[in-house]
């Protein structure tokens, strides 16, 4: 079994990511925004914009400055994605939707959900009907004839009925450019030839979600494997070992890591990687946190949940990717009034040299502002980084 070691994984790690090269340059257009899609296979939504939404960033840190209403356009209009439950809410391409048909099939109703449908026995039909007749429409526009005084309807219940149908796939889901959930059913969401595709079962699903996430991710271990598409790993495990038997992946070791580890056939491992850029929360270098931790020595957490007192670093922190490491984290809000973009706290990681991580965040946060309309760039004095990046504003 080969041995591959941890500065090479992180390697083949980010590039099959799609950081093994440089940002293009001139226009950015739709045939970017398919390769990076292509080599990540989904993008994670959220709605947190205290700075930028994170679906945003993904393309960003690969591609550099575009155009986001372009992005928008191609994500939710042009008939190639659909939004469902693959790692959290996610944006994926229309041609894997036959592979959820699965998840939609055992979608449980949670028991709040359950409780306020059995109170409105109707209401999954009604609401159904609705968009059948009148969709695309958000959970404002739901609207129930004879009873409208009805003060549950268009808000919780509504809305739950709505995500209940989502999950089932009865009806799909895409965003409007204010980033609402808009709900149609399947035939004028899905095209026909991925709605109408030959079922596939349980199995050959996961199967090929697991082949997947070993693409994406470059190498991994189990848990990482069966976490890139939320799938149990006592179901993967099995799946995996079967791959390795037959040469569809291979399985090595990484010093550090517990067994057994997975790496796809066809992973490039670069001599270097070069570069620096922020990263979303929830890009797939850093949304598993223990991989994050074992692969690069970053132990990151997202604070937005936690108590300003009690929060470490920030409430919307960003880590910062310099060469292949991760440097740095910022904690940054767009103050869109003002046009500025504030660094309410900087800081570097132990052994990395202030000077060099000033440099690239502050040469970053320069691209970075002016990608979101923003002129200026305002540092605080929160953080290990502060000072040090401050003299370069």
């Amino acid at each position: 079994m080969r041995k591959i070691p941890i500065d090479a994984a992180r390697r083949i790690a980010l590039s099959a990511q799609g950081f093994g090269g440089v940002r293009p340059t001139g226009r950015i257009d739709v045939r970017h925004f398919r390769r990076v899609m292509a080599t990540i296979g989904l993008v994670q939504l959220d709605s947190v914009n205290v700075c930028v939404r994170t679906h945003y960033m993904p393309f960003y840190s690969r591609l550099g400055p575009y155009d986001r209403s372009s992005l928008d356009a191609w994500l939710n209009a042009s008939g190639e994605h659909f939004e469902y439950w693959a790692h959290a809410a996610a944006v994926l391409p229309v041609d894997r939707y036959p592979l959820w048909r699965w998840r939609m099939d055992e979608s449980k109703i949670w028991r709040g959900a359950q409780e306020l449908l059995d109170a409105h026995p109707r209401l999954l039909g009604e609401v159904l009907g609705q968009v059948r007749q009148r969709g695309p429409l958000t959970v404002r526009e739901l609207d129930a004839p004879n009873q409208r005084s009805e003060p549950w309807w268009g808000y919780g219940p509504g809305k739950v009925a709505l995500e209940v149908l989502f999950a089932k796939g009865d009806i799909a889901a895409l965003r409007t450019r204010n980033f609402v959930r808009l709900y149609d059913v399947p035939e004028r969401m899905i095209k026909r030839d991925h709605l109408e595709a030959p079922e596939l079962s349980k199995e050959d699903a996961h199967r090929i979600l697991l082949r997947d996430a070993v693409r994406h991710l470059g190498v991994g271990t189990l848990g990482d494997v069966a976490d890139y598409f939320r799938l149990h790993p006592s179901r993967a495990a099995p799946m995996l070992a079967r791959m390795v038997a037959r040469g569809e992946i291979d399985e090595v070791e990484v010093p550090g890591w517990s067994a057994p580890v997975y790496m796809d056939v066809e992973a490039v491992r670069p001599h270097r990687i070069d570069g620096a850029t922020l990263l979303s929360p929830f890009d797939p270098v850093t949304w598993y946190r223990e991989r994050a931790e074992r692969l690069f020595g970053f132990r990151y957490r997202i604070e937005i949940y936690v108590p300003e007192p009690q929060r470490v670093y920030g409430y919307y922190v960003l880590p910062l990717l310099v060469d292949g490491e991760l440097v740095g984290r910022v904690d940054l809000k767009a103050d869109r009034e003002r046009g500025v973009l504030l660094v309410r706290s900087a800081w570097r990681e132990e052994g990395c040299s202030a000077a060099r991580v000033a440099r690239a965040l502050a040469t970053e946060l320069v691209t970075f502002a002016s990608w979101l309309g923003l002129t200026d760039v305002e540092v605080g004095e929160r953080g290990n980084l502060a000072i040090e990046l401050g003299r370069r504003f």
